[in-house]
Parts: C-alpha cells; sequence; structure tokens
C-alpha cells in the first residue's frame, strides 16, 4: 500500500518510529509515529494482548523524556494519555509548542541505564 511504502521511507530516513510489544516472540501491540525536531506525532497504536499498547505507550514517554523531546502530539485524548499528563491545548498554544519543537533536534532512542 502506499501508507506502507511511505512509512518505510519514513523509518529508512529516520523519521518514522515503533515501539513494539513482545510476548513470546510475537509481537502483540505496538504504537509508532514520526519524528521531527524534538516533536513526535502518535499515528496509531494497536493491541493483540491486553494492555500491550499501554506498555508500548509507557516505553515511548520513557524515551521521549530521555532525548528530551518537548511536544508528544498524541492525536486523541484518552485515560491512558491522560495518566501520562497529556492536557488539551488550544490551537494557538499548540502551534507555539510546536514551532519551538522544531528548531531543536532530539534523537529517538532508548534511554541508557
Amino acid at each position: 500500500s502506499d501508507i506502507n511504502r511511505a512509512y518505510r521511507e519514513l523509518h529508512r530516513l529516520g523519521i518514522a518510529h515503533s515501539v513494539e510489544t513482545w510476548c513470546d516472540g510475537e509481537l502483540v501491540g505496538g504504537l509508532y509515529g514520526v519524528h521531527i525536531g524534538s516533536a513526535f506525532f502518535g499515528e496509531s497504536m494497536f493491541m493483540l494482548v491486553s494492555n500491550s499498547s499501554k506498555v508500548a505507550f509507557h516505553y515511548l514517554i520513557e524515551i521521549l523524556r530521555a532525548n528530551e523531546f518537548n511536544l508528544l502530539d498524541t492525536q486523541f485524548m484518552n485515560d491512558n494519555v491522560q495518566r501520562y499528563g497529556a492536557i488539551e491545548i488550544k490551537r494557538a498554544e499548540y502551534e507555539r509548542r510546536l514551532s519551538r519543537a522544531l528548531l531543536r533536534a532530539s534523537e529517538f532512542k532508548l534511554p541508557v541505564k
């Protein structure tokens, strides 16, 4: 599909990322999105096992915090993102935060423990 090809190319360019949840060698949940500057734009989540996408979201937050991202755009508000401190903001505030996030580059890499 066109979207599949586009995301493979974005991943090759280091812009699209996935956080995956595996159990017994099987992919059971995860999420993916695009990162530009210090902003991450969550595109989609899925789960085949209960709560597996929540685990992936938890690790996404860990990655973003460790790499000092300024903005996480989740697209939709739900209990899970609110649990991590998500807030709805007005368009003008979003644009201000986005402009700031695009000025500084962050890497998308696992935190060093």
